[in-house]
């Protein structure tokens, strides 16, 4: 497994989505496809065997979705905890709001890293 590459695929997911979500939110979900396409379109294969089919595709996709979702999580807990409003609405329950953020974002960027992962091996081939 190249880690270059995973690297590569979280932190283009991570601030991709971070500037789509401020520009226009519904097109947010191209940060973790492109980070997970990268990744899988860019790897080489593996000691065993050469190329990288569709499993390994949407296996290195969604670590790039995992890692890249757990960065733009704690970016947007880190934002909300300095943002005023946020706090003077959820009062107490910060915790739980952040901990919301943090599954929901992972979730999702992990999805649609797999998704980009297998889409990026299927262009490839």
């Amino acid at each position: 497994m190249n880690w270059k590459l995973l690297g590569l695929g979280a932190c283009v997911n991570a601030i991709l989505t971070g500037i789509i979500t401020i520009i226009y939110l519904p097109l947010a979900f191209i940060g973790p496809f492109t980070g997970g396409f990268l990744v899988s379109y860019l790897s080489k294969g593996y000691e065993d065997y050469n190329g990288i089919d569709w499993k390994d595709g949407a296996v290195v996709g969604a670590i790039s979705g995992l890692i890249g979702g757990l960065i733009l999580a704690l970016l947007f807990i880190w934002l909300g905890t300095w943002n005023a409003a946020l706090e003077s609405l959820t009062g107490n329950n910060l915790i739980l709001i952040s901990y919301v953020i943090l599954q929901v974002t992972v979730l999702l960027s992990f999805i649609l890293g797999l998704i980009g992962g297998v889409v990026g091996v299927a262009l490839k081939n």
